[in-house]
């Protein structure tokens, strides 16, 4: 596992602010939002999915579409389980390798979200195939078969069609033991809870395609959308860990209003100490903001709670995040090493945000 992180590392540095590679349109000109933002918004995906049942009668599937977990879990025996999931998205960033790469990675990391390992991968692709040149498409294939090379596993095939806009993924098959899930809805009073990564991956991807974003900025948000969750693997085996999930589309308030309703808990954070991506502070006073937080914002504001925090960055909380950070809740006695190591394998912006309080008026309270 650490020789595929280092690999990866060696992707994800790139010197130069990146321009379009020869078609006559950007890649992300082709889609109506970029990466996780172009989920269908909270209030909606819930309208969609009134008529589906919340859980199955299958007695071996043990995580299915109750509290909007990661993936779906299915027990094979008495010490194995099969972690499944599918994800795919629009372009984020125009460079195609860089594409693939970031899509690859937010799949994978859904399977690390639930506590389980990867053991292969099958694309999902689609593509306006006569607009977009075959290098290019290739560059996005490559994208995905390194992404899954860094962590160990095959990217055994797929399916592509021919499709208006650019969308790319992957479908993963992990393995957990069965008593080592880790859903989104453990967290206990009293855990502390721990954010790995920093936020505005969809503000900077905002700039980025207003073309305000610095060679710098490129820097971090493609550092940011292609590291992937792989801690995932061992906080899932801790006893002391209760709770995991990641950061996507629903930005950090969204999910941790998964995580509080799934436990019947409020989610107490600091909002002082949550660490941001370079620039994204500016960008978000400016309005430099993608259209998927404020959908966020409406579909969660009578959960949410500011406490009078500063008007214009509440919108940083509700920002669509693209292969964002995991938010852990763990016992106060597991903080320090956990950090500890998280800090060593790359994960330098990792803190404890906040803690899991009894429930009050609101599912998360940023104070």
């Amino acid at each position: 596992m650490e020789l595929g992180l280092d690999m990866l590392k060696t992707f994800t540095a790139p010197s130069l602010l990146p321009t379009d590679t020869g078609s006559a349109k950007r890649l992300t000109s082709f889609a109506h939002g970029g990466g996780c933002g172009c989920k269908v918004e909270p209030a909606q995906l819930k309208r969609l999915l009134e008529g589906v049942p919340r859980r199955s009668a299958h007695p071996d599937l043990l995580v299915g579409v109750e509290h909007s977990d990661d993936a779906a879990v299915l027990r094979l025996n008495e010490h194995q389980a099969i972690v499944f999931t599918n994800d795919f998205q629009t372009p984020l960033v125009d460079d195609p390798y860089i594409y693939g790469l970031a899509a690859a990675a937010n799949a994978l990391s859904d399977v690390y979200a639930m506590g389980g390992v990867p053991l292969m991968a099958t694309a999902i692709a689609g593509f306006p195939v006569n607009d977009v040149h075959h290098e290019r498409l290739a560059d996005i294939m490559r994208g995905g078969v390194d992404a899954c090379k860094a962590v160990g596993i095959p990217l055994a095939g797929g399916h592509t069609i021919d499709n208006p806009q650019p969308i790319f993924g992957l479908a993963v098959v992990g393995e957990v033991h069965p008593n080592k899930i880790k859903t989104n809805a453990g967290a206990r009073i009293g855990d502390r809870i721990i954010l790995t990564k920093a936020i505005g991956i969809g503000v900077l991807a905002s700039a980025l395609r207003a073309e305000l974003l610095t060679v710098e900025g490129y820097g971090a948000l493609v550092d940011a959308i292609t590291q992937i969750n792989t801690p995932g693997a061992w906080l899932g085996k801790l006893e002391d860990v209760h709770a995991l999930t990641d950061i996507t589309g629903f930005g950090l308030g969204g999910h941790l209003v998964e995580m509080a309703e799934g436990a019947s808990v409020t989610m107490r954070v600091n909002s002082a100490v949550i660490p941001t991506l370079p620039g994204t502070v500016d960008f978000t006073r400016e309005g430099v903001v993608p259209g998927g937080a404020y959908r966020n914002m409406e579909a969660y504001r009578h959960q949410l709670s500011f406490g009078g925090w500063d008007l214009d960055l509440q919108l940083l909380f509700t920002d669509p995040e693209t292969n964002g950070g995991l938010l852990v809740t763990v016992s106060p006695a597991a903080v320090d090493p956990i950090l500890t190591r998280l800090h060593a394998e790359g994960f330098a912006d990792s803190l404890v945000i906040g803690e899991v309080v009894a429930a009050t008026d609101h599912a998360v309270e940023f104070i």
